[in-house]
């Protein structure tokens, strides 16, 4: 189990964490989510030891993390860390060495992520060369090579076409059925309802949220959907708070699901009817403007 535990931060009157807690299970896929400047950075940064927290702490398996544990993580930063004159192949084994693997380890492990994020004809190019893209595979690998207990990545999906978002998103699906915790930050709110296995939504410095896709909705606000062959207005007809959404009425507060449905048959026949599924993005705009 991965926890981070009641962390706090300030940067001078600003107050960039308080009181952030969550956890993530082994193999578990997290993902981090907040408005530019929530604290998902800052989390991450004191997560890795890249930041001194004020106070609180991240723990790993029952113990403190502390020093060269995190040897053992990934880490995937927002600013990039490669050299952009060194060959793909060779920087990603370079690094593997960095953590304590052999060359030949290194090696090896370099040429199974080469294949896997498809990037084995561009082993031989230098970094400079490669679209924004193609760096950002590099840059994963890079966290990957030396088999990581924990996985910490900020905004890897950013920048990237769809190919490339569903070829990293299997990656860390195939890390954290490993048993591996990982944690991403994404403003793709879809494709986080599509991969992970829970969601943390934070604003403000603040958790506001967290808990499966499933869990979350079940805490949204229900609301009922149906569509209407009618030409009527019906919003001042049905019972509760109406809105439109195209053809669609959407019902709050609604006192009885059968008076909204009895309302709605009176008008007209039916084509369909039944509670709003929210995505993603609709919660985390709900919880947000509480």
């Amino acid at each position: 189990m991965l926890e981070v535990s009641n962390l706090h931060k300030r940067f001078g009157d600003v107050v960039a964490l308080d009181g952030v807690s969550f956890s993530i299970k082994p193999g578990e896929l997290t993902g981090f989510v907040g408005a530019n400047g929530a604290g998902k950075t800052t989390t991450m940064r004191i997560m890795m030891g890249v930041l001194n927290n004020d106070s609180g702490e991240v723990v790993h398996g029952g113990k403190p993390v502390v020093g060269d544990m995190r040897t053992r993580w990934g880490y995937m930063p927002e600013e990039r860390g490669l050299y952009p004159k060194m060959k793909v192949a060779e920087q990603i084994a370079y690094f593997g060495q960095l953590h304590g693997m052999s060359p030949a380890d290194a090696k090896s492990a370099t040429a199974d992520l080469l294949e896997q994020l498809e990037l084995t004809a561009r082993a031989k190019d230098d970094v400079q060369d490669l679209s924004l893209g193609n760096q950002q595979r590099v840059q994963l690998a890079v966290s990957l090579v030396h088999t990581p207990e924990v996985l910490v990545l900020d905004e890897p999906f950013s920048g990237l076409d769809p190919l490339a978002v569903d070829v990293m998103a299997e990656s860390l699906k195939r890390r954290a059925s490993s048993g591996v915790p990982v944690l991403f930050s994404s403003h793709q709110l879809e494709l986080m309802e599509r991969i992970c296995d829970s969601v943390v939504i934070i604003s403000g410095g603040k958790i506001i949220a967290k808990g499966t896709v499933e869990q979350l909705r079940s805490d949204a606000v229900k609301q009922l959907r149906l569509n209407v062959e009618t030409s009527a207005d019906l919003t001042d007809v049905l019972p509760g708070t109406v809105t439109r959404d195209g053809d669609d009425y959407l019902v709050a507060d609604a006192p009885d699901s059968q008076a909204v449905l009895a309302a709605a048959q009176a008008a007209g026949p039916i084509n369909s009817f039944g509670y709003d599924r929210p995505s993603l993005a609709e919660i985390f705009r709900e919880v947000v403007a509480k």
